[in-house]
């Protein structure tokens, strides 16, 4: 007990503070302070409750507390005052709690908390029972005494009313109606309350109406009704009271019409009665027409309204009820007398248009254009329709045109056209009028009347050329015309126009890529009339202006399908520009598929449809590109860059495989054909794509399937990669040889080749070269039937990338290195002419010597150069080595077929000099020694 009275005060101190941050804080606090069920509690809590009632009062005011903050101050509050309630209560205290606890209840019904306002309401009765109770005990004599007893009364109504209100919120209809009779009861004292009842009760019945509870609507609006009539002085008056009642009557018309019709008509009639009003008069014949009710009552009935002198706009919406209940002959009858009524009426316009739109809307198109054609000339003669009334009609002739088009009767579409071009000056500016002159146009051009088709867009132009859909006229004309020049402005003027918002247009739905369906419809008029260059600069515009990725892509598609044409039969430069056309437009393919986001309006088949298309042309145009390196690079890396969107499946590794492979050796290619500066981009570029080839062959490798044995994919990439970092001067190039000999039966093709880049400028490897070369002849010489010329050839590499080229390259080792390369070749002219021997036959009488597997000149260059040696040795004073080399070259004269004559004459003659010039060399020698 102690600690909730604490708990209060503190709260309620707390809340009184002038600059309180968090009031919904500290009143939820309160709100959910758990009472103590013993009573009465401290009386010093009743100083807290008045407290927050009187705040919660001041509060009020302003935004400070909202509603339901407002209703839980005063259920704490009031539940506090009842809480300290004493026994035998002061009247002044009992007062005090009739007001807080019927504002609390009231509070919580306007917070749609009814089961909360109940337990105050019940407290309020209970409290004004108990004053009236004493006031009666005091006797009847004073007029202060029936003066109080008067205002509880007032007070108990009230509360009693707020009752029958939760009770309807809360569903239960026979509660709230018990509450209300004794309400009801209590009017014959209170009969000033009489309108406050009544209309208590009408606002129960809107309720249930909108609940579409028809019955008790019906009961409480009757209710409402009655209770006006106990006291004609104190009733809401004569118009609520009709009000009441046309609201019963629709209540008896949405309920059961047939059942109900006759309740229905009383009520209405009664309604006109107490107060006539337009809208009274209009729900009687929405009533007799639903009663099916024979045109008679219904005639009268509409002849009641003209009588009124009802607003026109309600004689109307009375003759569309008539044409919507199939009264034909009746609404126009009725349509024809309230022209005749309103004649001078300057509103008399929008019952003609009226009159109109229901002659058409029946088929009756003769009598239609009839009466616009007099509107026509009403307009010229000073019977102007209202602008609103002009537009309706406007918008009236466009649909009529509209429908006539889509059922391409052009003829007929054009003349409701021409009808609302009537109604427009000349010279007039005006953006429908724009939007006419494009429409006059797209039905002169289907009627062949191209003439008048250019007027009417020129006018479109004058009165709005920055619209996207005159420029669109615009180019239908120029294509027409087979004027490209004009076509391509309006292109232009589309393309710019589509970055701004598009406005709609008549027979055009339009969305956020209008103006790209615009160009996408502009290429297509340009392929019907054969005119190439024209659609692909709209397809190109719409490229460039379309967010749609998926609309974009088949643009895409249909530049890629036209620009192959061109290229088919194009040839030379032209053949080239083509090319890199078609290059451009599948780097953009490769942007959009990979933007593409698979969703629910496109699945993910169709974007992997789109990249496998693209990546189909990308491979196709590669191979036609065997002269252009740099463009085959190109298409084969964009075909890998789209198979990444495709499926991983074994093909498709394939492929990617074999792009990665052609585009490093066209970047090699491009490289041997490029200047020394641009060289280190292109070799680059060539080892990115090994690099990924090399993960793509692994994954294929990883993947099992076929014998990948004979795949020379392996090789090619380490050829590759052999000449790239050679080039770049990479030292993980000799990496790469050793990979290569790593491999099982090497060929010896490969490591030849290898040689031959590793000194292919700007590559300078020669001891690579040379280890490539020793492999390589090593290989050759075990071959069962050795290559003889192959092997001629590995050694005349080895020697020149030995020989001393100079004094100072003369090295003992060096020297060594290169005897054996020649006694390496000696070793195959031998076995050259041992194979000429055993294929010679038993009648030759001389065994041949000279062999006719070893190309001569190659002997002579071995005679040559080792000749050559020994004379540089000569003359560096190194006489026994260059007697050596010397005698070496002697050695292959009797090899020499046809020039051994010759050489042997003028050799042995210098070898001789040679032999004596050491002779005497050595004696000098021995002298100095």
């Amino acid at each position: 007990m102690d600690m909730f009275i604490s708990n209060v005060k503190c709260l309620t101190e707390r809340l009184l503070q002038k600059q309180l941050a968090n009031t919904d804080e500290v009143i939820e606090k309160l709100f959910c302070e758990d009472f103590p069920r013993i009573t009465p509690l401290d009386p010093q809590l009743e100083e807290s409750a008045i407290q927050l009632w009187n705040w919660a009062v001041t509060k009020r005011v302003g935004t400070a507390i909202n509603e339901h903050q407002k209703a839980k101050v005063r259920h704490v509050a009031c539940r506090l005052l009842y809480a300290c309630e004493p026994e035998n209560p002061a009247e002044g205290a009992v007062r005090k709690q009739i007001l807080m606890a019927s504002k609390t209840g009231r509070t919580w019904l306007d917070c749609k908390k009814p089961q909360l306002a109940d337990n105050f309401l019940s407290l309020a009765v209970k409290s004004l029972e108990t004053l009236y109770s004493r006031l009666t005990s005091r006797g009847h004599g004073g007029a202060d005494i029936n003066t109080s007893k008067g205002d509880v009364e007032k007070d108990l109504l009230r509360v009693l009313s707020y009752q029958a209100e939760s009770a309807l919120a809360q569903e239960n209809h026979q509660e709230a109606v018990a509450y209300m009779q004794r309400c009801k009861d209590m009017l014959l004292r209170l009969p000033k309350e009489t309108g406050y009842l009544s209309l208590m009760c009408y606002n129960f019945g809107v309720d249930s109406y909108n609940m579409k509870k028809y019955e008790e609507s019906s009961f409480w609006l009757s209710q409402s009704y009655d209770i006006g009539k106990m006291n004609i002085k104190y009733s809401p008056g004569a118009e609520v009271q009709a009000k009441v009642l046309r609201l019963l009557a629709t209540v008896y018309l949405k309920w059961d019409c047939q059942q109900f019709q006759e309740k229905a008509l009383n009520a209405v009639n009664l309604a006109n009665k107490e107060s006539v009003h337009p809208s009274g008069l209009y729900l009687k014949i929405r009533i007799l027409l639903s009663c099916g009710a024979q045109d008679d009552h219904i005639r009268a009935g509409v002849t009641e309204l003209l009588e009124l002198e009802v607003p026109l706009e309600v004689c109307l919406s009375t003759v569309k009820l008539l044409m919507a209940e199939d009264r034909e002959t009746l609404a126009f009858d009725y349509l024809k007398r309230v022209c005749q009524h309103f004649e001078s009426s300057p509103e008399l316009g929008s019952a003609l248009v009226l009159h109109i739109e229901l002659l058409l809307q029946r088929g009756k198109e003769l009598l239609g254009k009839q009466k616009i054609e007099d509107i026509i000339t009403g307009h010229y003669t000073g019977k102007q329709l209202s602008p609103q009334t002009l537009t309706c009609l406007h918008l009236l002739l466009w649909d009529k045109a509209s429908k006539n088009f889509e059922t391409k009767n052009f003829s007929e579409a054009l003349q409701w056209y021409n009808y609302s071009l009537s109604f427009y000056k000349a010279g007039q500016m005006e953006p429908n009028l724009a939007k006419l002159q494009r429409n006059r146009a797209s039905c002169l051009l289907q009627l062949q009347q191209l003439d008048k088709a250019k007027e009417a867009i020129k006018e479109a132009e004058r009165c709005d050329p920055n619209s996207i859909f005159t420029q669109f006229s615009v180019y239908k004309i120029a294509v027409l015309e087979n004027n490209v020049e004009k076509a391509a402005e309006a292109v232009k003027a589309i393309g710019a126009l589509a970055q701004g918002p598009v406005s709609s247009e008549d027979r055009l739905l339009v969305a956020e890529n209008a103006a790209s369906n615009l160009l996408s419809l502009a290429a297509q008029i340009a392929l019907e009339n054969e005119q190439q260059d024209t659609a692909m600069k709209a397809l190109e515009s719409l490229c460039e202006h379309s967010k749609d990725e998926a609309q974009v892509v088949t643009a895409l598609r249909c530049l890629v399908r036209l620009v192959l044409t061109t290229i088919e039969k194009a040839s030379g430069e032209i053949r080239h520009a083509n090319l890199d056309v078609l290059l451009s437009y599948l780097k953009m393919a490769l942007q959009k598929v990979s933007q593409l986001s698979p969703g629910p309006s496109m699945a993910v088949e169709q974007r992997t449809e789109d990249a496998n298309w693209f990546r189909k042309i990308a491979w196709n145009s590669a191979l036609q590109c065997e002269s252009s390196p740099d463009r085959m690079r190109d298409f084969f890396v964009f075909s890998y860059q789209l198979s990444q969107f495709c499926p991983s499946d074994r093909a498709v590794l394939m492929g990617q495989k074999t792009c990665l492979l052609m585009a490093a050796a066209a970047s090699l290619e491009l490289c041997r054909k490029s200047p020394h500066s641009e060289q280190k981009e292109q070799l680059t570029q060539a080892l990115e794509h090994i690099q990924i080839c090399w993960e793509v062959w692994k994954t294929l490798k990883a993947s099992g399937g076929r014998d990948n044995s004979k795949d020379p994919t392996n090789i090619l990439l380490l050829l590759y990669e052999f000449e790239a970092r050679a080039k770049l001067n990479d030292p993980k190039v000799e990496t790469v040889l050793e990979s290569v000999l790593e491999l099982d039966n090497v060929e010896i093709k490969v490591l030849e080749t290898m040689a031959a880049l590793a000194m292919e400028p700007p590559a300078h490897f020669p001891l690579l070269c040379k280890k490539a070369l020793r492999i390589a002849l090593s290989l050759h010489r075990k071959q069962p039937q050795a290559d003889l010329a192959r092997c001629s050839q590995c050694v005349h590499s080895l020697i020149q990338l030995s020989l001393p080229s100079g004094v100072s390259d003369v090295e003992a080792r060096v020297l060594e290195e290169v005897w054996g390369y020649y006694e390496e070749a000696l070793s195959i002219i031998t076995a050259a002419v041992s194979r000429q021997q055993s294929r010679a036959t038993a009648a030759t009488p001389k065994q041949p010597r000279i062999p006719e597997d070893f190309p001569e000149m190659e002997i002579l260059w071995l005679l040559t150069r080792a000749w050559n040696t020994g004379i540089l040795l000569y003359s560096l004073a190194q006489y026994p080595e260059a007697e050596r080399w010397c005698g070496l070259g002697m050695s292959f004269l009797r090899h020499l077929g046809s020039l051994q004559e010759s050489y042997q004459t003028q050799m042995s003659g210098l070898y001789s000099e040679v032999l004596d010039r050491l002779d005497k060399a050595k004696k000098n020698l021995i002298m100095e020694e």
